[in-house]
């Protein structure tokens, strides 16, 4: 897990002599295909190399996704809820930590995702702060270790009981990861399809966007933003109804709450 202090979990180095030979040059074609199009629109909105057909893979087939997200009967809720979390945390976790050393707060001053939208941080007294987007993962990241760390939050031990608000502070760590996942998407997908890891990023998005339209987890103005990339991973036959919401209604970005 990612921990305190933001410890990266991989180095790019170990990582980068293992690729396939001809990967940059799928990028760079990525890359000429996506300015194509923006040329061809007329927009000055960065390309979204992710919806590019090439970067459309994922590791897993949406049967399979959608059979994985749905409660079994007998199991009860919360418990359900906690280890998809906790799944959900860790592979987030993990594919950041690949690109973190292009975090930085020179490159990333802000914490942004698709369609325009800025995500500020609120501490714990409530107090709205605008800050870089490393330093903002990385709130994120110790928060949602100190919370599953917590017994009486995620139990453990025999005859412990989850408390009434789990689905709620559930609600309010997927929220978080979906910001973080979002952020990958729009400012490191070149470097994530780099290292060859597109098919992981695109099937851990999936699985988040499956479990929130199976339990509604996550209001739709948090999800419209990668609306594009759902239609295109999980075709016509999505469940939630933030696929249907265009990212070019986007006007003023909304703050991330905590």
């Amino acid at each position: 897990m990612f921990g305190l202090g933001g410890k990266k979990l991989f180095k790019y180095s170990s990582i980068n002599n293992t690729l396939p030979l001809d990967v940059e040059d799928t990028v760079t074609c990525f890359c000429r295909k996506a300015r194509r199009k923006e040329k061809d629109a007329g927009t000055t909105e960065d390309p979204k190399l992710y919806l590019e057909e090439a970067a459309l893979e994922r590791q897993l087939p949406e049967l399979d996704l959608r059979m994985l997200v749905d409660l079994p009967p007998g199991l009860d809720y919360n418990e359900w809820l906690a280890s998809h979390t906790l799944s959900l945390f860790d592979h987030t976790n993990l594919i950041y930590g690949t690109i973190s050393e292009f975090c930085t707060p020179t490159g990333c001053p802000d914490m942004t995702g698709p369609g325009l939208r800025t995500y500020l941080w609120f501490d714990e007294k409530g107090k709205k702060t605008r800050v870089a987007a490393p330093q903002y993962i990385d709130y994120v990241m110790t928060f949602t270790q100190r919370t599953v760390s917590d017994e009486t939050i995620f139990p453990t031990k025999y005859a412990n009981e989850f408390p009434s608000s789990f689905e709620s502070i559930v609600r309010k760590i997927l929220r978080l990861l979906y910001h973080v996942v979002a952020h990958i998407y729009h400012c490191h997908f070149r470097e994530v399809a780099l290292l060859g890891l597109h098919a992981h990023l695109n099937c851990v998005f999936a699985h988040l966007t499956l479990l929130n339209q199976r339990f509604n987890l996550i209001d739709t103005k948090e999800t419209e933003i990668l609306g594009d990339l759902e239609a295109a991973l999980l075709g016509d036959s999505s469940l939630g109804s933030s696929s249907s919401v265009p990212t070019t209604t986007i006007q003023d970005p909304p703050s991330a709450t905590t």
